[in-house]
């Protein structure tokens, strides 16, 4: 009986040990994988796929790895949602994501239902964090800020200009550019067009007539890289030589490729270059073994990934819900974008918008 006994004992705690090393932690990448703005989701994947390996090779979260998971929502509400709740039935945790405002704020819902801990690097609108979702932040900036400081390039140097402003029609193209009309407006500056356009389609040719009628110096575009590339392309080819100025959404080299040699002086909002920051230099040089250039948000999806585990180092737990309550805290997290931290919304408590401008191919900070 008493063999027996320690045969027991000895095979639950075998079993137990089994669990325990078998333990992971479920995080996912979630993004446009495919159609049109799959060259975002490829940065997105990019820095979260290296992240994990870089935290799995170093001992995991807690002592557990991270075991990882990835959806492809093709930017649309619908699959985006879809991917949500496969993602809550393989019992992820965690999800890097979502790239598109109008697919991060549908899905954020499933995921608070879910018990799952949103991070996406990439989706500005504020409705995103103004819902009072425990569940969700962003390791980027917002709209608001963003167009503020459009606005401001705008009335500091372009005033005399004739601006025009276009958007996709979409939470972030609308929101972005109906911020920056604000700031414009607010500074005395009236745009002479105001126009929405259907993201896929490829003749603009009406929407571009119209700019060269009111001899347009400036196109504000609020919106993705494959139609700012076609509106840039589309002007040329009637002669115009606009300045496009457009947000983060333009931040990949495809928008050149798209575009072609007519990009060069366009004007673009975003977070401060992070492949210059000392804290990134390491991880940069990773990439670039790779052959892979961390641009746009490569580095913010990877910074999402540091967060989730210092935060759940830090509150001892991988609940979600208890990491949450730590990052809500103002606790200050170190990462490849610098340190942040975060207010009760989920929005980073400080993160500056610099003006770029497109040359060659790439873009740099004026």
């Amino acid at each position: 009986m008493r063999k027996l006994l320690i045969a027991s004992l000895a095979l639950g705690a075998g079993l137990a040990f089994a669990a325990q090393a078998q333990a992971q932690v479920k995080m996912a990448v979630a993004a446009p994988m495919t159609g049109p703005n799959a060259a975002f989701g490829a940065q997105l994947k990019n820095g979260f796929d290296q992240a994990v390996a870089d935290i799995n090779a170093s001992g995991g979260i807690l002592g557990q790895k991270i075991q990882p998971f990835s959806g492809d929502d093709a930017s649309t509400p619908a699959q985006g949602t879809s991917v949500a709740n496969k993602l809550i039935s393989d019992g992820v945790k965690y999800v890097v994501g979502h790239f598109n405002s109008g697919v991060s704020i549908p899905a954020s819902t499933n995921y608070e239902e879910g018990g799952i801990l949103e991070i996406t690097p990439a989706s500005t609108n504020p409705t995103f964090t103004e819902r009072k979702l425990w569940n969700v932040f962003r390791t980027c900036g917002r709209d608001d800020q963003q167009g503020a400081v459009a606005g401001e390039y705008i009335l500091k140097n372009l005033k005399d200009k004739k601006i025009a402003i276009v958007h996709d029609k979409t939470p972030y193209g609308k929101g972005l550019a109906d911020e920056t009309q604000k700031a414009i407006n607010k500074g005395g500056v009236k745009e002479v067009v105001y126009e929405g356009i259907t993201p896929g389609e490829k003749d603009y040719s009406a929407l571009v007539s119209k700019l060269k009628a009111a001899n347009v110096d400036i196109l504000y575009y609020g919106g993705l890289h494959p139609e700012a590339g076609l509106l840039v392309r589309q002007m040329r080819d009637q002669g115009m030589k606009t300045v496009l100025f457009s947000g983060d959404g333009i931040t990949d080299k495809e928008y050149w490729t798209i575009a072609g040699p007519g990009a060069a002086g366009t004007l673009m909002t975003f977070g401060p270059d992070p492949r210059k920051s000392p804290a990134a230099k390491e991880v940069v040089d990773r990439f670039k073994a790779k052959g892979i250039d961390p641009e746009g948000y490569v580095l913010y999806s990877y910074a999402a990934v540091q967060v989730i585990k210092q935060a759940a180092e830090a509150a001892k737990s991988l609940d979600p819900k208890k990491v949450a309550e730590y990052m809500h805290s103002g606790a200050t997290f170190n990462t490849v974008l610098g340190p942040l931290s975060y207010d009760k919304k989920g929005d980073l408590t400080k993160l500056d918008y610099v003006v770029y401008v497109w040359k060659d191919g790439g873009y740099s900070e004026l």
